[in-house]
């Protein structure tokens, strides 16, 4: 008895562990979104182009310069990377490396705890940052991940993950990606001719065995993500979930969400793969 006893006690531990963990993650995203100003939500676009052909993709190697513009949130900011440059910045000198022309990062317009929202009224509202989506050639973007991750908290305070029913997360799931397919489709309409790469999400709490289901929720987004931006034929979505999986202490940074500095340079050569 005594040994059962212990070892409800240790399971207990183990948990409670886990979930400190998860809030202390979760809590620095909390306190990123209260830097950004709640906007209301945003008016649809017009609709995708109905053909994509081989012909009308974009090929970085026909531009005389490549000019990148890069929006989102934290991932896109390169919060977790203690020399700062995140994966835009190893994107740009890869291509610098890459192409015998000019490249030039024109801008990057992201904010630690962006939302889905946000983004589609500064993308609606603010002529900033049409400005900068149009100067560009190359945009770079993530989004979405604060979205679905506040949502589960949410939850979360009533009932643990594993407790919680597909159709709950599905139904926050499907609000978000609403908000995705208009600003996938004001990005088309403000510039139809640039080239357009988003960052897949990932599971930062794979390492978590009550949280390790989660992965199959990221990779759900993911499915939906790419079913909106394939119509597009200038858009492409680039993986990270396998690049993370069972690699999430040499990846991550020291707040178990971000990526650090190897966890971005991951990112960035998967991108330029694509890009390639």
């Amino acid at each position: 008895m005594k040994t059962t006893r212990w070892l409800w006690y240790w399971l207990a531990a183990c948990s409670l562990l886990s979930t400190v963990v998860l809030l202390t993650g979760l809590g620095m995203v909390l306190n990123d979104l209260k830097a950004v100003p709640a906007v209301s939500e945003t008016k649809p676009s017009p609709s995708a182009p109905s053909e994509t052909t081989s012909e009308e993709r974009v090929s970085l190697g026909n531009f005389k310069e490549i000019r990148i513009v890069a929006l989102g949130d934290s991932l896109t900011k390169g919060t977790g990377d203690a020399t700062g440059k995140g994966y835009v910045r190893q994107v740009v000198d890869g291509l610098k490396k890459e192409f015998d022309k000019p490249v030039q990062l024109l801008n990057n317009l992201a904010l630690n705890g962006m939302q889905t929202s946000q983004l589609g009224e500064r993308l609606s509202n603010d002529s900033g940052y049409q400005y900068a989506v149009k100067s560009a050639n190359l945009i770079l973007f993530s989004i979405g991940g604060n979205d679905l991750f506040l949502s589960a908290r949410a939850r979360m305070e009533k009932k643990e993950w594993a407790m919680l029913g597909m159709d709950e997360l599905e139904q926050d799931m499907e609000e978000t990606l609403g908000r995705f397919r208009s600003i996938i489709d004001q990005l088309y309409e403000l510039n139809p001719s640039a080239k357009i790469v988003y960052m897949g999400l990932y599971n930062p709490f794979y390492d978590l065995d009550n949280l390790r289901i989660a992965s199959l929720n990221m990779q759900q987004w993911n499915k939906e993500a790419y079913a909106v931006i394939h119509p597009y034929p200038n858009m492409m979505m680039v993986p990270t979930f396998d690049l993370f999986e069972g690699r999430i202490g040499e990846y991550l940074s020291s707040d178990h969400f971000h990526p650090n500095h190897e966890g971005y340079k991951r990112i960035a050569g998967r991108m330029l793969e694509a890009l390639d």
